[in-house]
């Protein structure tokens, strides 16, 4: 079984005292630029195509959120390096301002609790970089690692999974769109009420409301459930870049690599044509249904009359893992912890909701949100529950109420700080990320650009961009190479 070479790019909340909607581009900017340590500043735009679709066709624009276009409305144009203040870090990650949301994205990893890891790390460089800012301002600020702020607008955490080209659209819908449907149940960060539809106490998944379309390439407006951007980040040739947009951000380090090693089993029987079939009826109404069934069956209806629910999927995809993966070797072990951790959350879901709220986002929320409500002997139309709900999600550990939880021993804890620090300053992994960090690293003053596929090095007034293949390895003796020129003929021998 082939090892699926994965990321997460996640969008924060920002809050800054005394500035509005307005402002946050700005703020946002200006938070990245505050990000301390080392950098490298020279992002290469080039191979980005963010309009090519998947199905085979490039679109002519993108859908643009007419409330965020108001607020462009007047502004002058800004070239994308100065608005974007992107940073390149030394673990081979991407620090950056995505249109008012100070974004992280990890280094690409092989093993999904390396990414968990990863994506804790993407936590601690924000706030740090936040702390900066606020006293650069004098002012309070503060970053939510959730993906709504409650006012209608929504910003993603996307994961990203490279596959063999040859697997198409078609074959990567069919086997993942069930995957995606009933992930929340194990995933979800849970959410206070509803933005749109028809109104609710409490939903499973914070992106849920925002789903409008079953399939296309949007991000920022219409969001589909299924995201077909082709924008591979390797040789298109060859290679797919699948972009997750609908899942959630999560605080809870074992609900970020259930969520990866769900897709990826689903991509592992996809690739061997052996993906359970499930047709549902209505994609987007399903979505909806699963994040606001209180009864906990996540039912939904299929094509031709029938129905199932959640449960009866994840059972599918389980037992074709078991059956036709090799879960003893390569990457087989990890995925197959996976499934036993999964199997008992859902068992004890309905028999021990403690139990899986220590492990689950929206269960560890719901539950802190029903202990207000017996204590206050209110109900769910309280107006405080929106602010729980934030809340939940704020970094700082002195006033986040997820972090609360974390301390008093009620939600599964980050992992130590000296294992984040370690994650922080290098990549452990033999990816591409750990060239892309060794550049940042030893050879800055020759680094001239860097992106997901490439590095450009200036030697000798001479120009040499290499190509990063992504399933070639980059082991540990790259670090010993002491002059740039020598480093880029072990990345291109």
């Amino acid at each position: 079984m082939r090892a699926i070479l994965s990321g997460i790019e996640t969008e924060y909340g920002l809050y800054v005292e005394g500035r509005g909607a307005a402002d946050q581009i700005d703020d946002a900017r200006e938070l990245v630029r505050a990000c301390p340590g080392e950098f490298f500043v020279g992002w290469d735009y080039r191979h980005e195509s963010p309009r090519r679709d998947l199905r085979g066709f490039v679109l002519e624009r993108l859908a643009v959120d007419p409330v965020d276009a108001a607020f462009d409305v007047g502004r002058r144009p800004t070239p994308d390096q100065d608005l974007r203040a992107d940073r390149v870090l030394p673990n081979g990650a991407r620090f950056y301002n995505d249109h008012g949301h100070p974004e992280y994205s990890t280094p690409e990893c092989l093993s999904s609790r390396e990414l968990a890891l990863a994506d804790k790390v993407g936590e601690r460089v924000v706030l740090e970089a936040a702390r900066r800012f606020a006293a650069a301002e004098d002012r309070v600020v503060r970053v939510y690692k959730n993906n709504t702020d409650r006012h209608g607008a929504s910003y993603g955490t996307h994961e990203n999974f490279l596959v063999p080209r040859d697997l198409g659209f078609q074959r990567l819908f069919d086997a993942l769109l069930p995957m995606l449907l009933v992930r929340p149940v194990l995933c979800g960060a849970g959410k206070v009420g509803a933005e749109s539809g028809a109104a609710c106490a409490y939903q499973l998944s914070q992106r849920a409301d925002f789903f409008v379309e079953t399939v296309n390439a949007e991000t920022l407006f219409r969001r589909p459930i299924f995201n077909t951007r082709d924008e591979p980040h390797a040789r298109p040739e060859d290679w797919i870049r699948l972009h997750v947009i609908c899942g959630d951000a999560n605080l809870v380090p074992s609900a970020t690599h259930r969520k990866i090693d769900l897709v990826r089993i689903a991509l592992a029987l996809a690739e061997i044509g052996e993906a359970p079939v499930w047709k549902p009826r209505d994609p987007v109404l399903a979505a909806k249904a699963i994040s606001r069934d209180e009864t906990h069956r996540f039912a939904f209806d299929l094509e031709g009359g029938s129905w199932t629910n959640a449960h009866e999927v994840f059972e599918s995809y389980f037992a074709a893992a078991e059956r036709f993966l090799d879960l003893e070797n390569g990457p087989g072990p990890e995925l197959g912890r996976t499934i036993a951790e999964s199997r008992r959350l859902l068992d004890v879901l309905s028999s021990d909701f403690d139990a899986f709220a220590y492990s689950v986002d929206w269960a560890a929320k719901l539950r802190m949100v029903r202990e207000y409500l017996d204590a206050e002997g209110t109900g769910w139309n309280d107006p405080a529950l929106g602010a729980f709900d934030l809340e939940y999600h704020n970094l700082d550990p002195d006033e986040g109420l997820g972090r609360a939880l974390q301390q008093m021993g009620r939600l599964e804890p980050d992992p130590p700080e000296d294992l984040l620090d370690s994650r922080r300053a290098d990549h452990p992994e033999p990816t591409r990320a750990r060239a892309r960090g060794l550049a940042v690293r030893n050879f800055g003053p020759s680094l001239r650009a860097a992106c997901w596929r490439t590095l450009v090095f200036e030697t000798a007034d001479e120009l040499l961009e290499v190509e990063l293949p992504p399933t070639r390895p980059y082991p540990p003796d790259l670090a010993a190479i002491c002059d740039v020129e020598s480093f880029v003929g072990a990345l291109t021998q």
